[in-house]
């Protein structure tokens, strides 16, 4: 007679994924002072300031991934046992994704993607991914009753990247490398819990299948495919991903902290060197979103402006958003070449615009202005994402292709990507000049047709036809007397008019008195 087994494996209460449990090598691994530094990373950094709900941070994120990535391998094991997939391949999958973000620093994205790259300029291409396999690396060396070995620790930092190249793995399994961090297609567990758990988090109704789509994969010719009758799941997986960014992740006043957050870390990276510390897990264990509070804590006169803007953000006086456009993919470098901050001051000192107090021109500098440009898109840049997946049908369900429109469906966008341009001051007072300074930049802009140093004239196309893209903007841009333009009819090509929805604020001083209030 067998004895009843004692449960030995810990459980989560997950509000996305209701139970998760962890057997006590997975666990070895969250009771580590390198994981547990996750508890104190947002999630979605700045979005909290904005969205409340927006409290949760990177340890369930990663709790949740683990938890996906082991369903998924095991769906795999299960119903396709020819694979060859085993137990141990199942662990590695799942502490791959468990540990797949131990990199991520102070405010998540805003320290790989905009803090670093400014602060250490000189320093080699780095990323949180690589931040990952340094604390990982670090992990498994000081804590030696972590029982992994060298070969698995390798295999689980491949598995973290995506890159099946870098183990033996990756040749005879490399589907397995499509599950936490897919460079194929983007379809991986990371969106899935990532999607699922900020949508929660901030309050919107979304519902995206997981569990459907876990179970709908399967594996053909080496890779991952989907079952096509879940075309349109994995098609609303991409666009929400798109939405996401767009409305939350780049939210206009979150992106106004996260510049404030900028210039207090370019700041005080000048006498704390917090920087540096990206390359010494010893230190960067330390490197939270509590630093925020630590500079803030300093009495040091060299710190006085960071801890001023620190007042600035917790008594809400933030660098505000003067106007926004929406222009064409293919547009980007043309707008960061010639919307700067540097042409819109030189047009609010030299264009002569109308009703402008000189002393308040006078004071403008280039620091007072930022641009932002942001390039928004489903996932896989311009293309359309579903375009890169490939599905199986009941029917045939040891082949794979890639749908058509018609397999999925014809309301589609033409394009799957657009940018997003927004202009900001960092004082209240410079909002209207600011403001009429940029629109006098925008519309002395050339048109398409003078790229060509040609001007002609295009028909409105009838409505059966789509509006075709304007050629690639090449010309030199120097600020010039704006001519009169009118904005092209509501379409897919945009034009370089005046945002005619955003308010045209007061120039004067005199207008922006203290009781003058412009949106958050």
């Amino acid at each position: 007679m067998t004895e009843d087994s004692i449960p030995n494996k810990r459980i989560f209460k997950d509000p996305v994924h209701d139970y998760v449990e962890y057997d006590p090598w997975i666990c070895s691994f969250i009771d580590t002072p390198h994981f547990q530094r996750l508890r104190y990373v947002k999630q979605l950094g700045i979005s909290y300031y904005v969205y409340p709900g927006a409290s949760h941070n990177r340890f369930e994120h990663c709790l949740g991934v683990g938890h996906l990535a082991r369903m998924m391998a095991q769906h795999l094991q299960k119903s396709q046992p020819s694979l060859g997939i085993t137990d141990e391949h199942i662990r590695c999958v799942e502490l791959a994704g468990l540990c797949h973000d131990l990199g991520h620093g102070p405010w998540s994205h805003v320290w790989d993607g905009h803090f670093i790259p400014k602060a250490l300029p000189n320093h080699p291409k780095w990323s949180h991914e690589q931040a990952s396999e340094m604390m990982f690396d670090d992990m498994v060396k000081k804590y030696r009753s972590l029982d992994i070995s060298p070969e698995d620790a390798e295999t689980v930092k491949a598995l973290i990247s995506g890159r099946k190249e870098r183990c033996k793995l990756g040749t005879t399994m490399p589907f397995l490398f499509e599950i936490v961090a897919n460079d194929v297609n983007g379809i991986d567990v990371d969106k899935f819990d990532y999607i699922a758990r900020d949508c929660h988090a901030v309050g919107e109704k979304r519902n995206i299948a997981m569990a459907r789509l876990i179970h709908s994969a399967r594996v053909i010719d080496g890779q991952i495919c989907y079952d096509i009758k879940d075309a349109n799941t994995v098609y609303e997986l991409f666009y929400t991903r798109f939405s996401l960014h767009k409305n939350i992740y780049n939210h206009k006043t979150t992106r106004a902290i996260e510049y404030m957050i900028m210039d207090v870390l370019l700041i005080a990276q000048k006498h704390m060197k917090f920087a540096e510390y990206i390359d010494v897990p010893e230190k960067y264990l330390h490197l939270t979103d509590d630093l925020f509070h630590r500079i803030n804590m300093t009495e040091s006169e060299e710190l006085a402006p960071a801890r001023k803007i620190i007042d600035r953000i917790q008594t809400r006086d933030l660098y505000r958003r003067v106007d926004y456009k929406i222009m064409d993919w293919d547009d980007k470098d043309f707008c960061q070449a010639h919307i700067t901050p540097e042409a819109i001051v030189h047009a609010a000192k030299n264009a002569n615009l109308e009703g402008v107090e000189q002393n308040l021109v006078a004071e403008l500098t280039v620091d007072h202005v930022i641009v932002d440009v942001s390039k928004m898109h489903y996932g896989r840049g311009v293309d359309n994402p579903i375009f890169q997946v490939k599905f199986y049908s009941k029917h045939e369900p040891n082949v794979c292709r890639r749908a058509e429109s018609g397999d999925v469906s014809l309301l589609m966008p033409e394009k799957f990507g657009e940018v997003l341009l927004r202009v900001y001051t960092k004082e209240e007072r410079f909002m209207g000049l600011v403001q009429a300074a940029y629109r006098h930049v925008l519309r002395s802009l050339p048109m398409p047709s003078e790229a060509a140093e040609i001007i002609t004239i295009v028909p409105t196309p009838p409505a059966t036809e789509a509006p075709s893209t304007p050629t690639a903007l090449t010309s030199i841009f120097t600020p010039a007397a704006p001519q009169s333009r009118a904005s092209r009819p509501f379409g897919r090509t945009p034009s370089y008019s005046d945002n005619q929805f955003t308010t045209s604020l007061p120039i004067v001083r005199a207008a922006l008195r203290r009781g003058y209030h412009h949106e958050t």
